[in-house]
């Protein structure tokens, strides 16, 4: 939540607490007709306000750049990758991960594998 928001909302809160005084006391021994006029004003610009943070807040701080890092299984050239099926080559933009696993989408018939590791010995 960012800043703007946090302060929108306290005096949104600040502004509806005195309105509903104002309100309030409106009807007491000492209250005046005009103070109703004040408290609804001071509700409702109170709600205003937490209609406009939500409303045209920038949404900047929602979005979330996601870096994946993979790391490919062995001692794999990307130069050489091929495909299992086909023997097409494939590039590093091929490679996507799914549930954690390195897997190879063939662009050209279509296979999808799971990238294995080999045995080093």
């Amino acid at each position: 939540m960012s800043a703007i928001k946090i302060i929108a909302y306290i005096a949104a809160g600040i502004l509806i607490f005195f309105g509903v005084l104002f309100i309030w006391g409106a009807f007491g021994e000492e209250g005046q007709p005009s103070w109703i006029a004040v408290g609804i004003i001071s509700v409702l610009i109170g709600f205003g306000v937490i209609f406009a943070a939500n409303r045209f807040a920038p949404s900047s701080a929602n979005t979330q750049n996601v870096t994946l890092k993979v790391d490919l299984p062995a001692n794999v050239n990307l130069d050489t990758l091929k495909c299992k099926s086909c023997g097409g080559s494939l590039t590093a933009d091929h490679i996507k991960m799914v549930a954690g696993a390195p897997v190879v989408s063939c662009p050209y018939c279509k296979t999808t594998y799971q990238l294995t590791e080999d045995p080093k010995w």
